[in-house]
């Protein structure tokens, strides 16, 4: 129940900031998701830290994905809200992709020839 709030409250603040809303709830659940989105993806491919440890890495993670994103989109003269919520939803979402696709490769069952 906890990660279908945090989703919604994710989903909403980018939808917020991807419409222009002028909600007072667009600038924490924007934040909110900045944050959530790219902390998921690292903390997935963080599978053999305790918990403590990948909250903290996740958390970390995240804010250098975000500032990574700001600096890119400043030093190219890019810069735009809906500029930065997109690189930051891809980002978060090939780094999910990729370790769902590495876990699976390694699941598969292998058949020997005879």
């Amino acid at each position: 129940m906890l990660a279908g709030a945090v989703t919604a409250v994710g989903g909403i603040g980018a939808l917020l900031a991807l419409t222009d809303s002028g909600s007072p709830l667009r600038a924490p659940f924007t934040l909110f998701f900045l944050l959530v989105a790219p902390a998921a993806a690292i903390a997935a491919a963080l599978s053999g830290l305790d918990p403590l440890s990948r909250a903290l890495v996740s958390l970390a993670g995240a804010i250098v994905v975000d500032m990574l994103v700001a600096q890119g989109l400043l030093a190219l003269h890019l810069w735009s809200v809906r500029g930065g919520i997109a690189a930051v939803t891809a980002i978060s979402a090939l780094t999910l992709l990729l370790v769902l696709v590495r876990r699976s490769g390694g699941r598969t069952v292998r058949r020997q020839g005879s």
